[in-house]
């Protein structure tokens, strides 16, 4: 088979790819994913969330880290989206872009067409926003965003506990200002998770002619002619063989599987591909390097009222909760417990916010897996801007074995005082009157830990990722950059890659809705360079 795309992952940006590049009839595109076509009902219920991180399914790869040296040798969980949709499949349907300078600092490093006023247009192309269109949010796109209700007491109470702290309140995160304590936007709709693959590949785009879409199919190699990629190999199962692209290879299988296929395929550092017996068909040091996520603590509270998750699904209240959603789209399945949370900064003198909340309206340690059951809710705090740098690298030559995640949190002393502050910070919002009609005892950290050691042995002991690596296929101005500007492969053609890896620094939020505007750009430009071809010719 032969096509003129060939997109190696159904993620958040390959289905969005997927879906323009096919919408031009002239063009053939071949979608690849290596997990299922089929969502199950816990994707598309949003209440489902918890079980898709805690446990191993399809639809989930359940990566895992190197031993991290400042955090106790653990080996941490990491997550990643396997299926139709990718991680907008299995995420927690928060939609944040990020803060404006995040794009500007692209800019200012050399990146022409990246701030923050060339990316707005497409994020605002995305969007489907239930308020409509105005200055910072999009009314026609197929992602539809809506806004958190705010149902019950513990979401009002806790923005209104941080103001009580001295910190601002803000209504939009995504709008003119992204400081202070306020309600999340959700890619929830109709009771439903509002995935990039139910967004941008629904019944009548998989149905186009021009657009094969191919599932549970592992791409192993990409097959390179010289210095021009000309297509992929799937290994194994009855889509095994060779695809060809006759004008591009589009790789789209994000932060951890971009740079371990890029290497597969002979690209890359010599002395890693070297060490694992891989020829170098074209050598870029820097890919698989410049790994970068969001370390995450969390502060845990019992409750003395009925008011969480947990009151809201025990015992014989899952059927009902299963049901109403499967019949009505109604009730607590629709909801993902998280409808509020905070941008704020650990310190004075900062130009954007440096710590991140999310309040998940139930006890969740160690992505749910640690059961305690009973009322309360947790406040997850991450740092936003970490400068700690990781690696993705190989663990062997078999496109089966997972690669070695090694993120190397808190290498930096400045990573470690900002998570320090942050439960110092979220503490202090727990602490207030306004918490006081349902916040039960602190179950996390717990008393007696209080000074700066033990908050630091603290987030040792416990601190996990948030789920949002970037940054390991980076683009640049810089030549050592493994991408351009316009996310093509420095010294080869018809090679480009699309995902939260082509991310210079990780932006301060949520990566979904970055991701998303991301590829709705690199559309354009590939439309572009065709256009150009076309001209030429």
């Amino acid at each position: 088979m032969e096509f003129d795309y060939v997109i190696v992952g159904a993620g958040s940006a390959g289905c969005v790819l997927a879906n323009r590049l096919s919408a031009d009839g002239r063009n053939t595109v071949c979608l690849i994913e290596a997990g299922k076509a089929k969502a199950s009902m816990l994707v598309k219920m949003p209440a489902g969330v918890g079980q898709l991180l805690k446990a191993p399914n399809p639809y989930n790869w359940f990566f895992h880290t190197e031993p991290q040296k400042h955090l106790d040798n653990r080996k941490l969980y990491w997550p990643r989206g396997k299926g139709l949709g990718g991680s907008s499949a299995i995420n927690g349907m928060i939609y944040i872009r990020g803060h404006a300078s995040d794009y500007d600092q692209w800019r200012q490093i050399g990146l022409a067409g990246w701030s923050y006023d060339d990316v707005l247009p497409y994020f605002k192309k995305s969007e489907n926003y239930e308020e409509g269109a105005d200055d910072y949010h999009g009314g026609e796109g197929p992602l539809k965003v809506t806004n958190s209700a705010m149902e019950g007491p513990v979401y009002r109470s806790f923005v209104a506990a941080g103001t009580s702290a001295g910190y601002p309140e803000t209504d939009d995160f995504n709008g003119e200002r992204q400081e202070g304590m306020g309600p999340y936007q959700r890619t929830i709709s109709g009771g439903e998770r509002s995935s990039v693959a139910r967004s941008y590949l629904g019944p009548e785009v998989q149905a186009r002619d021009n657009l094969k879409i191919i599932a549970t199919g592992l791409v192993s190699r990409i097959t390179v002619d010289g210095r021009r990629a000309t297509g992929v190999e799937i290994a194994g199962g009855r889509h095994s063989g060779s695809i060809g692209a006759r004008r591009e290879v589009i790789l789209c299988a994000g932060a951890v599987q971009s740079p371990q296929l890029l290497m597969l395929s002979g690209i890359g550092d010599p002395t890693e591909l070297q060490r694992h017996g891989i020829g170098v068909v074209h050598a870029s040091p820097e890919i698989g390097k410049n790994l970068q996520d969001h370390l995450d603590v969390i502060v845990v509270h019992e409750m003395t009222k009925p008011y969480s998750a947990f009151s809201a699904q025990k015992g014989l209240k899952k059927l009902l909760v299963a049901a109403d959603f499967a019949f009505r789209r109604k009730g607590a399945g629709t909801d993902n417990f998280l409808q509020a949370g905070a941008f704020l900064k650990s310190r004075e003198g900062l130009e954007r916010p440096d710590i991140q909340l999310h309040l998940v309206n139930a006890i969740m340690i160690d992505h749910g897996m640690t059961e305690i059951r009973k009322d309360g809710f947790t406040v997850h705090a991450c740092q936003l801007r970490p400068q700690s740098r990781g690696t993705i690298t190989l663990r062997s030559d078999d496109p089966f074995d997972p690669p070695r995640i090694d993120p190397n949190y808190l290498d930096s002393e400045e990573d470690r005082r900002v998570m320090r502050e942050a439960v110092r910070m979220t503490r202090r919002i727990c602490a207030q009157d306004a918490l006081a009609d349902f916040r039960g005892p602190e179950i996390m950290p717990g008393p007696g830990i209080e000074s700066d050691e033990e908050i630091d042995a603290y987030v040792r002991k416990t601190g996990e990722t948030i789920y949002h690596p970037v940054g390991t296929v980076r683009m640049g101005a810089d030549e050592s950059a493994p991408l351009d500007g316009e996310l093509r492969l420095r010294g080869m053609a018809g090679l480009r890659v699309v995902d939260a890896s082509v991310m210079p620094t990780l932006i301060g939020g949520n990566t979904n809705a970055p991701t998303i505007m991301i590829a709705e750009k690199a559309a354009d430009m590939i439309a572009g360079a065709k256009d150009a071809v076309a001209s030429a010719a």
